[in-house]
């Protein structure tokens, strides 16, 4: 049975109303928290801002804190609820989703670890408009994907996931024209190096979004697209009830 955003406050308990809620909510949390480590990160490495980066860095304890903490309600709900149906379907998207936001989270930190290499070389940084652009793109995606679990929106949420494939691509390129680039600047290498690191953080940002979109086709409509060519899903299966 597909869902709805009012599926979920119609139980008898009261109390299983607002458990269910308080994991909706405390994910979109951890979403947001995790969504602003990514841009202060790349915020930090494209303006050198080396205190912003430390703190981006330090901050990924909390992130896993949220994780901790959303699992371990989950957990009391399974025990307690025993959900069944979409109700389960919930959980279990949640669980799944927490665990990719926490490895976004690591990304940023990622980012913010390489921002503070980068601010001590003195030399032009070679990449920063790859990172700029990129960044703006799973930052994107990322917003989406939040947007559509939090209005179970599966087009919204499928239009994620065919974002992700653009996304490998402007990677792809960016990394083609840095090695060419390092390859004729020897001089350029260690700058170069870490700024592929931060591509390569960036385009992992867009599978975790990817990610989070499919939950959100499992948790309304119950199917797992995890492994699915999305040019042979049927559109009247996935539109929005």
């Amino acid at each position: 049975m597909d869902i709805t955003s009012d599926s979920h406050s119609q139980h008898i308990s009261r109390q299983f109303n607002q458990e269910l809620e308080e994991l909706k909510t405390h994910l979109m949390a951890m979403g947001g928290l995790v969504e602003k480590q990514v841009q202060d990160a790349v915020f930090a490495l494209l303006e050198g801002d080396t205190r912003l980066a430390e703190q981006v860095r330090d901050n990924d304890r909390q992130v896993n804190d949220l994780q901790l903490q959303i699992d371990d309600e989950c957990t009391r709900v399974l025990a307690r609820r025993q959900p069944a149906a979409s109700d389960l379907r919930l959980v279990l998207a949640v669980i799944r989703a927490t665990s990719d936001l926490e490895r976004i989270g690591d990304e940023a930190s990622k980012i913010a670890r390489n921002a503070l290499l980068l601010s001590e070389n003195s030399s032009t940084i070679r990449g920063l408009v790859e990172v700029r652009h990129i960044s703006e793109h799973v930052r994107k995606m990322l917003r989406d994907a939040l947007t559509a679990f939090a209005r179970f929106d599966t087009d919204l949420a499928m239009q994620v996931v065919r974002e992700d494939q653009l996304v490998d691509d402007e990677y792809s390129s960016a990394m083609r024209s840095l090695m060419t680039f390092m390859m004729e600047d020897s001089r350029s290498i260690t700058s170069v190096l870490s700024i592929m690191w931060v591509l390569r953080a960036l385009e992992r940002v867009g599978d975790h979004a990817d990610n989070l979109a499919e939950y959100v086709v499992y948790l309304v409509k119950g199917l797992d697209i995890r492994h699915s060519d999305t040019d042979d899903l049927d559109p009247k299966v996935l539109k929005k009830s």
